[in-house]
C-alpha cells in the first residue's frame, strides 16, 4: 500500500508551480501561476492574454496592467507594482514575458535573495 502525505504533494506543487516573485525596493509582490489562481481569475487572465494586442486601438498598457492585478497574490501588491512601473510600457511587456516564461516551464522563479 502506498502512502503519502499531504504536506508533500504541497512542497512538490510548490516548487513546479509556484509563483514568480518580483522585488520593489523593501517589498516583494508575488505573481501567482495561473494553475494556482481562483477559477474566476484564471477564465479572465486567459481572456486577457485572448486579447490582440496588435489590433488597431489596443490599449497594451491596459491589457498588461490588467492581467498583472489579476495575477498578483494581492491588489495592494499588484498596485505598489504597477505604480513602480509606471507608463512604461515597456517594462509591463518584459515583466510579463518573465511571467509566461515562469509559468510555462512549470518552475518557479522566485526572488535572488
Amino acid at each position: 500500500m502506498l502512502s503519502i502525505n499531504l504536506d508533500t504533494i504541497r512542497e512538490a506543487t510548490e516548487r513546479k508551480y509556484g509563483h514568480l516573485t518580483v522585488e520593489v525596493g523593501e517589498k516583494s509582490v508575488r505573481l501567482l501561476n495561473p494553475l494556482r489562481l481562483p477559477k474566476e481569475r484564471r477564465e479572465k487572465l486567459m481572456r486577457l492574454q485572448s486579447v490582440d494586442l496588435k489590433a488597431e486601438g489596443a490599449d497594451q498598457a491596459a491589457v498588461l496592467a490588467d492581467a498583472i492585478r489579476t495575477v498578483a497574490d494581492t491588489a495592494g501588491g499588484a498596485k505598489i507594482l504597477l505604480g513602480a512601473i509606471g507608463d512604461d510600457l515597456a517594462v509591463l511587456v518584459e515583466l510579463f514575458e518573465e511571467y509566461g516564461r515562469s509559468t510555462r516551464s512549470g518552475e518557479a522563479s522566485g526572488s535572488q535573495s
